[in-house]
């Protein structure tokens, strides 16, 4: 018998919920190096630490996948669900503060500007210092429909978020009909 998408959604919500996590991370993590390494947009220090939820998160809801399929217990599968979804609420946070530095609702951290790097020995310094490129916090490089990426992300991470939630409350649901019957 062919199982369907629908099928996995009926009779697997805890997994479809820990892969839709998973493929949203992914593709957002992706977005995020298509514009640095494709489109040229250097991110800035909060960018960057805007994407280490999504190094957690991503494997995780995997995990969470994996484990839904194989029939691990459900309080396991909650925890990694809630943990998820804790850590996308996080990312939303840290993106709002990103977004708010942007719009100079508030002022950013002081390591947001440009990091010089290593000009090694025998190199002209003048020539060096005149090539870097400041990448500000404070300053939205693209936006699309007056979003910048970090308010884009503010979405996305409550998106995810709200997926991982679901999920952990269906196992709630799930475990509260079965001790009533």
């Amino acid at each position: 018998m062919r199982a369907t998408v629908q099928d996995l959604i009926r009779d697997e919500p805890v997994a479809t919920a820990a892969i839709a996590v998973a493929l949203g991370g992914m593709a957002t993590i992706l977005g995020a190096w298509f514009f640095q390494y494709v489109l040229g947009y250097p991110p800035c220090p909060l960018c960057l630490q805007q994407r280490i939820p999504y190094y957690v998160a991503i494997p995780l809801a995997v995990a969470v996948a994996v484990g839904a399929l194989a029939r691990w217990p459900r309080q396991l599968l909650a925890l990694g669900l809630a943990a998820i979804a804790v850590t996308m609420l996080g990312s939303a946070g840290l993106a709002a503060y990103h977004a708010g530095v942007e719009w100079k609702w508030w002022p950013g951290p002081q390591s947001c500007g440009a990091a010089l790097g290593d000009f090694g020995p025998g190199t002209n310094l003048l020539e060096r210092v005149q090539s870097v490129r400041i990448v500000r916090c404070d300053e939205a490089a693209w936006r699309f429909l007056g979003l910048s990426l970090a308010g884009w992300n503010v979405l996305i991470s409550l998106a995810l978020a709200a997926i991982a939630a679901a999920g952990a409350l269906t196992l709630r649901r799930q475990g509260s009909s079965s001790v009533s019957q």
